[in-house]
């Protein structure tokens, strides 16, 4: 293959992408931080004293909004993870690494991310994958043209 020239528009591309997947993550923390506020309000509501020593239904809720208290976290932490994230462009001579988006044969597409494994977006044509992965661990380090370990091909790289 020819080697590719980084474009303008690729690194535009990818800053577009990446507006994307912060959106998604963005919303995905409203909900959780709703789902946390609710389980908190449950936990501490007076309805939720513990009227025998059986009754568990404040510690149920203590438990509930300290997960999601923790979901929201997560989301922060991803979001600053993307954000600090340097975008680049790859051309075919160069190994992947964090920031790449791979073609597969032809026919998959991922971007190998830090965080949000399994999100798809780019209307569900684009995968994200980490390096922790099965798939992200074959492929950080290839180049263009590899034969991964189960049988893809890398086709294309940018």
């Amino acid at each position: 293959m020819t080697d590719k020239t980084p474009t303008q528009s690729s690194s535009t591309d990818k800053e577009h992408l990446r507006q994307e997947l912060l959106q998604l993550l963005h919303e995905q923390r409203s909900v959780a931080l709703k789902a946390a506020d609710s389980a908190h309000g449950d936990a501490t509501h007076e309805q939720s004293v513990a009227e025998t020593q059986y009754d568990t239904v404040a510690i149920e809720a203590a438990y509930l909004a300290h997960g999601q208290s923790q979901r929201v976290a997560d989301f922060d932490a991803m979001i600053n993870q993307l954000n600090t994230l340097i975008v680049r462009d790859f051309t075919d001579t160069d190994e992947i690494a964090l920031g790449a988006i791979v073609t597969l044969d032809n026919a998959m597409t991922c971007w190998l991310l830090p965080v949000c494994g399994g999100f798809k977006i780019n209307n569900g044509k684009l995968i994200v994958i980490t390096p922790h992965s099965p798939l992200g661990q074959m492929i950080t380090g290839a180049e263009v043209e590899d034969t991964l370990a189960n049988g893809r091909t890398i086709t294309g790289v940018c």
